[in-house]
């Protein structure tokens, strides 16, 4: 798996921020903020209750780190800014999640298929993390590692449901798995961003995490009787802001009771 500095792509901080700490946390937390987003809309539409029940207790997990990142974000800012103004009143180009996780739902072999690919990155993650020396960070890291391994688990079990099951569910992983793949990459670039933060203990060259995540994705496709794909196209961008269309349609859906009436409080 590549995990060298694409060629023009910015390679810093985008325009806005600047400050190298606060464009870490808010990665992360966009990561989990827009996956619980995709995730709950499964509530009452998922293969059955069970399924239902985990996938939005999945979604939770995720969204409880978000708002963790999102205020410690705020904080580190320093110009007043609250969990709920990152979340809500910025645009497409001011999220820095990756590509992956602002896909569509597709059909439920695609949703799984996206989970594993980001399970299998969290779990090392998070772990890799726990010994942040920003103490929120290793906080929500701490947590999220053992949430992973259960999330990881979920996804890998439904792989191989679903790519061991019928001749039918096996086409939709398959199909899941290659239409996926090209935004894998973007998980372990290594910019700027990552090489300071790492230098300062704060954060990891994310590309040490390739193998482990390689081997994970590898040992659940080859269980579920699936192919890994080998097509070499890649995207990537979303650090930086380049996002595909889908999250503008995302915080769309997110946005719009808090844009149409600014200050709504429950």
């Amino acid at each position: 798996m590549a995990v060298t500095k694409p060629s023009g792509v910015p390679q810093g901080p985008a325009p806005g921020y600047p400050d190298p700490h606060v464009e870490y946390v808010l990665r992360h937390g966009d990561d989990n903020l827009i996956l619980a987003q995709r995730l709950s809309d499964w509530i009452s539409k998922a293969p059955d209750l069970e399924v239902d029940i985990a996938l939005g207790n999945i979604g939770l997990d995720h969204l409880g780190a978000a708002r963790a990142l999102l205020t410690q974000a705020g904080e580190l800012e320093g110009s007043g800014r609250s969990e709920d103004d990152l979340a809500m009143f910025r645009n497409e180009r001011q999220f820095k999640n990756l590509i992956l996780v602002e896909q569509p739902n597709g059909d439920f072999a695609t949703t799984i298929a996206r989970s594993l690919f980001f399970d299998a990155y969290q779990v090392p993650l998070w772990r890799e993390l726990s010994s942040s020396d920003d103490e929120v960070l290793a906080g929500v890291a701490q947590k999220g590692a053992m949430e992973a391994r259960y999330h990881l688990l979920h996804s890998k079990q439904w792989s191989v449901r679903l790519g061991d099951g019928t001749e039918e569910s096996h086409a939709r992983m398959q199909t899941a798995v290659d239409q996926l793949w090209r935004f894998t990459d973007e998980m372990f670039i290594a910019d700027l961003v990552d090489m300071e933060m790492a230098e300062a203990g704060i954060g990891i060259d994310p590309s040490t995490l390739a193998g482990e995540w390689r081997g994970n994705v590898t040992e659940a496709l080859d269980e579920a009787d699936l192919t890994v794909p080998t097509d070499e196209y890649q995207r990537w961008g979303g650090r930086q802001g380049f996002h595909s269309d889908h999250l503008g349609h995302v915080l769309g859906e997110m946005q719009w009771l808090q844009k149409s009436y600014p200050g709504l409080a429950w």
